[in-house]
């Protein structure tokens, strides 16, 4: 931490702990003043809802009254019509908390709290309330007011108190990122360090672009930040998602010619060191785009049937640093027009997306749906547990395995996190017992209360005391219940740990996967992604195929460890990316090309799409490489110039990609092309 830094941002820990700490004693005074049943859930909804960022307060507490809200109303719904029917009520809420849990999963941006508190909030109030159900209706209202008073109090200390603007903490990261992605131009341009310490850096880029976007899903919810600066941010995110496999195919085409086709061009070399210089230069002192385009633009010639492979890979390089150029100048530019708050929308821009700016992310169906099964097969296992012993306190059983389930489920290994969950509450229950019984008596000012947080009412039942100033009033009247409460602070507890317990074992069971499983499965979803690709004839926006795939990259970035020698190669090189962004370039050159050309094409992209439905690691088919080449010599023969080139640019990219290690293409006889 440097010594010149403001004082705000030196202890921006500190502020936020103080600010935290005020909003839940607001909070707890309110609930007090308010006479609501149960004051601490306001202040710990604080706790829970509060972040260093005033954006990201402001989205998690929308979300949270939001599925408050839903939760509370389901449970009116649920619990006065079937409860008559207690295993009909059991299996309602099971396989709501399991719905609400899958689509929480599904999702993945702030807005899936919406979901997982609709679902457990539910377990939360409709399990306690089926032995008063007359009072359920009052019952979720309150809960509602206590959770809402708390997300209230949190956003305002956010947004009041010495705020925190997301953006600066985004604009920042891109760049870091944007620095990173230039020193990495730079090794790949001059051709400097080895080729692991590139795949490294292309990895962390990747991964950082998760990160990113994970922060950026606040700036919609941050009322400190311009929209102006809002939009500029989401249009840097484009040309970020494009500028990682643009560079990583300016490696593998310059991998591709070699050492001495370098030494047979010259010009060419003197062309990757300017524009190493021209990207690495500063703000001020970058000289305009037009010249490197022109550079670039003059060293390009065109394709025919004689081209040879040098030349056709040269082509392909040369259109990479075409795009490598304009991708870095919108990236420039944006970057001072969010400097400036201009409005980015009038700003000369190179790249435009077809999709917008929204983000793509990688969704895993089949594992959210074993962990929402595992979720509801839990509650149902507690619920049974619970009515066959006709214990009368057990309903906190199933109301914690919701809970547990649902908290943890987007975790790896989530029995793991479920059991740390458990020993910690183990801790936290028997701290609380003693202030309870211990401590709790000799407080009776509300200023005490606060200092002490409330644990005294933390998991006690409300029937063993009154409401209000009532609960903490005659010491003789204390003493004489607290035997009973005692009894039921134990049955609770006891309880409490039976619900955590059966959730860990069935998550066991429903998720008796690791990492390892989880790495393999996102490879094989990006290997169909491509399989979807090639089969739509690349029917795609650019940026949109590459925020998923990127998305799916990073996170495999956290499991790489985890994966075969050669789909980590895969990953690091951006492999999969980058073919099927080729192929959506196949698609701009379909609309030129000869019906006989498209018809050669189209075969070799119905047997791509073959081969990566069943790839399962190792190569591909050599039959795939033949069909490849057979694309090759077709495409070099068509009369459409402009399409020629798209045609052969694409077809490059995905020889390349699937066989790197294949011989140079040879050009085919006219027999040859026919056959």
């Amino acid at each position: 931490m440097r010594a010149d830094e403001p004082f705000l941002v030196r202890n921006a820990d500190v502020i936020f702990a103080l600010k935290t700490f005020a909003a839940s004693m607001l909070a707890l005074v309110i609930a007090f003043a308010m006479d609501l049943p149960r004051p601490y859930w306001a202040m710990a909804t604080v706790y829970i809802t509060s972040q260093p960022l005033a954006g990201a307060t402001s989205s998690k507490a929308f979300f949270r009254v939001m599925g408050t809200l839903v939760g509370a109303a389901m449970t009116v719904a649920l619990v006065p019509n079937l409860i008559d029917a207690p295993e009909l009520l059991c299996l309602a809420i099971a396989l709501w908390v399991g719905l609400c849990l899958y689509l929480s999963l599904l999702d993945g941006t702030p807005r899936s709290y919406v979901f997982m508190l609709a679902g457990y909030t539910v377990a939360l109030i409709g399990f306690p309330s089926v032995s008063e159900p007359g009072a359920i209706f009052d019952t979720a209202i309150a809960r509602v007011e206590e959770i809402s008073l708390g997300i209230i109090c949190a956003s305002l200390v956010s947004t009041i108190v010495f705020p925190r603007s997301v953006a600066p903490a985004v604009a920042n990261r891109v760049d870091a990122w944007l620095s990173d992605s230039q020193r990495l131009s730079q090794a790949v341009l001059l051709r400097q360090g080895t080729s692991e310490t590139r795949r490294g850096r292309r990895l962390k880029l990747a991964t950082d672009i998760v990160e990113i976007d994970t922060l950026s899903t606040h700036l919609a919810y941050d009322r400190l930040t311009d929209r102006n600066v809002v939009t500029g941010l989401g249009e840097i995110r484009l040309r970020m998602l494009m500028l990682l496999p643009v560079i990583a195919s300016l490696e593998d085409r310059l991998a591709a010619l070699g050492e001495e086709a370098m030494r047979r061009q010259p010009e060419l070399k003197r062309l990757l060191e300017d524009l190493a210089q021209w990207i690495a230069s500063d703000v001020g002192a970058r000289q305009p785009a037009e010249p490197i385009r022109a550079m670039i633009a003059e060293r390009q010639a065109v394709l025919d049937d004689s081209a040879s492979w040098e030349r056709i890979i040269t082509t392909s390089l040369l259109l990479r640093l075409r795009e490598l150029v304009d991708l870095s100048r919108d990236c420039r530019v944006l970057s001072e027009a969010i400097a400036e708050s201009r409005n980015v929308s009038t700003l000369d821009l190179a790249f435009r997306s077809e999709a917008g700016a929204a983000p793509v992310r990688h969704r895993d169906r089949g594992l959210a749906l074993w962990s929402a099964a595992g979720a509801a097969t839990a509650i149902l296992i507690c619920c049974a547990f619970w009515i066959g012993t006709g214990w009368p306190d057990g309903a906190s059983a199933p109301m914690m395995a919701a809970v547990a389930c649902s908290f943890f489920a987007a975790q790896d290994e989530p029995a793991r996190f479920i059991r740390s969950f458990g020993l910690w509450s183990l801790v936290a229950i028997v701290v609380v017992a003693i202030y309870l019984f211990a401590l709790v008596p000799a407080i009776s000012h509300i200023e005490d209360r606060c200092a002490g947080a409330d644990l005294s009412a933390l998991r006690l039942p409300d029937r063993t005391a009154g409401n209000g100033g009532n609960r903490h009033g005659a010491r003789g009247q204390h003493r004489h219940a607290a035997g009973a409460a005692i009894d039921l602070y134990a049955n609770s507890a006891v309880a409490f740990f039976v619900g955590v317990v059966i959730a860990e074992l069935v998550t066991r069971i429903a998720r008796g996967v690791g990492a390892e499983w989880i790495a393999n499965r996102l490879v094989l979803s990006s290997w169909k992604t491509l399989a979807v690709a090639a089969e739509r004839r690349g029917k795609h926006d650019r940026a949109e195929f590459a925020g998923l795939m990127l998305h799916r990259l990073g996170l495999l970035g956290q499991r790489i460890a985890f994966l075969s020698e050669s789909d980590r190669h895969d990953a690091d090189s951006l492999v999969q990316l980058r073919i099927g962004i080729n192929i959506i370039d196949l698609r701009r050159a379909r609309y030129g090309l000869a019906a006989t050309t498209i018809a050669v094409i189209d075969d070799m992209l119905d047997q791509l799409a073959i081969a990566c439905r069943s790839h399962a690691g190792g190569g591909m088919p050599t039959e795939l490489l033949t069909s490849v080449d057979r694309a090759l010599a077709k495409a070099v023969t068509d009369s459409n110039d402009r399409a020629r080139e798209d045609a052969l640019i694409g077809l490059v990219g995905i020889r390349r990609g699937l066989f790197p290690d294949a011989p140079a293409y040879r050009p085919r006889t006219g027999a040859s092309v026919a056959a």
